[in-house]
């Protein structure tokens, strides 16, 4: 018998051992996401807290009611939305002035179909449920922890004039596909596992002469 190939054994062994990691880190996850989302559904039936101007946003205070004076709009910004009844549009998001210093206020203060509608609200006190911004960094960024926290926003129970309400924040919307994930890098490991074992098994036949 021809002898194991010493360096590609250790290749392939600590692919699939990495594989296999992964797999495990992703059931931990998963078992992290189940948690918080019984944080999140929680929280909906809290009592209102109030905001959270800096980032990032305490997991105990986000889906909560709470509410902030938006004392001048100071900047639009228009983002892909739903109203309250599941129409697509453009949610117009209120960048506000609380005070002489500070971060300032987010908050979505309605949907509109027309993304070059320009709302004619100018400030005043908002109440509606504390989620985060739009985030737009690049995936890796966020993997790796260089992309900064969302900043919190509120999305308004009362749309602004001209704008229908922004749909509320749903714990339905926030994925938890860990166990697939999981389940995919173990297949993955299954399938290197088994792909190496075929070339062993033929680099081991006698070759015809």
């Amino acid at each position: 018998m021809k002898r194991l190939p010493i360096i590609p054994t250790i290749i392939v062994g600590a692919a699939i051992a990495a594989m296999i990691a992964l797999g495990l880190w992703q059931l931990g996850r998963a078992d992290e996401k189940r948690a918080l989302l019984a944080v999140y559904t929680a929280n909906l039936a809290k009592p209102a807290i109030a905001y959270p101007a800096l980032a990032p946003v305490p997991d105990e205070a986000l889906f909560r009611p709470s509410s902030a004076q938006c004392l001048e709009v100071v900047n639009w910004r228009a983002e892909a939305g739903r109203t309250r009844t599941g129409e697509s549009g453009y949610r117009f998001i209120a960048e506000c002035r609380t005070g002489a210093e500070g971060p300032g206020l987010l908050a979505d203060m309605g949907v509109s179909r027309n993304p070059a509608f320009r709302p004619a609200w100018t400030g005043g006190q908002v109440t509606g449920r504390i989620t985060t911004e739009p985030q737009h960094g690049s995936l890796i960024g966020q993997l790796f922890g260089n992309a900064p926290p969302p900043r919190p926003m509120l999305i308004s129970d009362n749309a602004a004039p001209g704008l229908e309400p922004s749909a509320q924040p749903s714990i339905d919307e926030i994925p938890n596909n860990h166990l697939a994930y999981a389940g995919q890098w173990f297949f993955f490991a299954a399938v290197a596992a088994i792909i190496y074992f075929l070339a062993l098994r033929r680099r081991q036949r006698p070759t015809d002469r």
